[in-house]
């Protein structure tokens, strides 16, 4: 099984910057991709960023492009989202994933808030 806690959230201004954590316990994280998705109130939950199980490829929702950037420390069982440039249509509960694949991440934590006020 696999445990996913996540961290860092917070308030910050437009334009500020955030880097969330999820830390990971279970021996296959080192095997399993990860990712990021947000659930604002009233709205459905989103994809926002996966990366593979070696880091060797990631994908970023359009809406966040060029902003936040997903990274995976291996050796610290810890996957980051680096947000940056952020604006107030980035407020949500930001949840780590994790699974075998991108496309099967079967495995979530309890989210973080993050708030951008403007």
């Amino acid at each position: 099984q696999v445990q996913l806690v996540e961290s860092g959230g917070g308030s910050v201004q437009a334009g500020g910057s955030l880097r969330l954590s999820c830390a990971t316990s279970g021996r296959t994280f080192s095997l399993y991709a990860m990712g990021w998705f947000r659930q604002a109130p009233g709205k459905e939950r989103e994809f926002v960023a996966a990366i593979s199980w070696n880091g060797a490829s990631t994908n970023h929702a359009d809406s966040v492009k060029g902003r936040f950037t997903i990274s995976r420390d291996n050796a610290r069982n810890t996957v980051y989202l680096r947000m940056n440039s952020l604006k107030p249509e980035d407020t949500a509960v930001y949840y780590c994933a994790a699974g075998p694949g991108i496309t099967t991440l079967d495995y979530w934590g309890q989210g973080t808030q993050v708030t951008v006020s403007s």
